[in-house]
């Protein structure tokens, strides 16, 4: 049955309120056509829309004109985004069951089956324009939804091309195209809120208004965190190796992605050294001029400045006046002392890197926890060591989702080939990012499970076996 919109028809027009009933309609209707899809189809229909997106000539076309509609990234960096993003997504979600019986474990008596959630309304951010929609629209199809994309309104038209891709690949293998919808143009703020309210999951990827708005909807919403990545270089580090990661992770996209590292923490016995290998791996060593030169620019009434952020190095440089030397770097070292109340401690989106030298290592998770504490908290952090206890001691005590070691961060964190994580474009952060999930947004969050339960031989361990050791401690009073 169709939610109703109640809170937000008061400030909608007849127009925004007719749409959202349309594509909502369109979107149960597509529901009911692909329900009864087994674990074989689903995956299929999930596999034509990643090559919708993951086809060279697509992926390419799509880069293209998202840095053409935002400004934002570089088209050679959003090409591999768009095919790596969906090569890794599609091996993590055709490894899953998800439709069906998921889990049969007889020894429990527990069968788990899966099924859809619903209408998915997913918000996207103008920075993935292309493959955070198709990233989204692959978990939601996983589990047999359908989705509603709500597009930045910058990103809109790279959005509906890669709408338009989706829809004709589900088209060729049978499948509803309804199953993968968009707000049409121009995306509003009431639109998006109506379609939050009658949609049954929000997955809200973008600014922290946007989050925000989800969760006040009252839809079940998924949300992700801010990041601002603090990342230590370790008195042991391999220091060619950890510029060298870092120089790949923070230009990647020109440091669109929230997993871009924002803030080094170098040791400082090794201090100097460090800065070396980095301005040999292509950094440009700021002066304090230098520096003040990117403060008055970067930020416009406290606001980062639009014709400055994710711009290619060169545009950079010269936005800035810096040193025409600068323009041939790939990335800009900004050096100061922590301060929360200065603007380097917080996320750039930008070239620049702020960088902190600590005393010792209990310094740096010092530094690490205040870098977080400005923003990012929950998001994520990094090391780059040889010596294995210290990347514990970062998981045992900061407040973040995700601790990287020895990995360019930005390819690392969303998902990689060679660790543990799901590939996502979507971090969550727990509740130290405001958010409902501490792990990467995945097919699980896709998914209702309903369980059959049997009976199996009685598991009641006797009162001496649970309250024992407590009373032989502290008596039976």
């Amino acid at each position: 049955m169709a939610k109703s919109a109640v809170t937000a028809i008061a400030d909608a027009s007849e127009s925004e309120i007719s749409a959202i009933d349309g594509l909502m309609e369109r979107a149960r209707a597509a529901m009911d056509a692909f329900a009864g899809a087994d674990q074989a189809r689903v995956d299929e229909v999930v596999t034509a829309v990643a090559w919708a997106l993951y086809k060279p000539e697509n992926a390419r076309r799509l880069a293209e004109l998202a840095v053409a509609d935002t400004g934002i990234g570089n088209v050679e960096d959003k090409v591999i985004k768009n095919q790596r993003k969906t090569f890794g997504a599609l091996r993590d979600l055709l490894r899953a069951r998800t439709v069906g019986i998921i889990e049969n474990d007889n020894g429990t008596g527990m069968i788990k089956y899966g099924k859809p959630v619903g209408v998915v309304a997913a918000i996207t951010p103008s920075t993935n324009p292309a493959a955070t929609p198709v990233n989204k629209s692959m978990m939601a199809l996983k589990g047999a939804n359908a989705i509603v994309i709500a597009p930045s309104p910058a990103g809109w038209s790279s959005t509906n091309e890669a709408v338009l891709l989706m829809r004709a690949a589900l088209a060729k293998v049978g499948a509803p195209e309804d199953l993968v919808q968009i707000l049409p143009q121009p995306v509003s703020r009431n639109m998006t809120r109506l379609l939050m309210e009658q949609a049954d999951l929000i997955v809200a990827t973008g600014s922290q208004n946007n989050v925000r708005s989800a969760y006040r909807s009252g839809t079940p919403a998924i949300g992700v965190g801010a990041g601002n990545v603090p990342v230590i270089i370790d008195s042991n580090a391999d220091l060619n190796d950890a510029a060298d990661k870092i120089r790949a992770s923070k230009t990647f996209d020109n440091a669109t992605s929230c997993s871009s590292e924002n803030a080094l923490i170098i040791l400082d016995d090794i201090y100097e050294d460090a800065i070396r290998a980095l301005r040999n791996a292509g950094a440009w060593r700021c002066s304090e001029s230098e520096r003040e030169l990117i403060r008055d620019q970067l930020w416009i009434d406290g606001n980062l400045n639009r014709e400055l952020i994710a711009k290619d190095a060169d545009v950079f440089a010269r936005g800035v006046g810096l040193d025409p030397d600068a323009q041939y770097a790939k990335f800009f070292l900004v050096e100061e002392d922590f301060d929360p109340a200065s603007q380097f401690a917080d996320e750039k989106l930008s070239l620049v890197l702020t960088v902190y030298r600590a005393r010792d290592f209990d310094h740096a998770v010092e530094l690490v926890r205040g870098v977080l504490d400005v923003q990012g908290r929950g998001h994520s952090c990094g090391i780059h060591t040889r010596n294995l206890d210290h990347p514990v001691r970062l998981a045992e005590e900061i407040d973040v989702v995700r601790v990287l070691v020895n990995q360019a961060h930005t390819f690392g964190n969303g998902g990689s080939f060679n660790n543990a994580l799901n590939f996502t474009l979507s971090m969550g952060c727990g509740t130290w990012g405001g958010n409902s999930i501490s792990e990467n947004l995945n097919y699980r969050h896709f998914i209702n499970v309903t369980h059959l339960v049997t009976v199996v031989a009685e598991d009641k361990p006797s009162e001496q076996e649970l309250f024992g050791a407590y009373h032989a401690k502290y008596g039976d009073d």
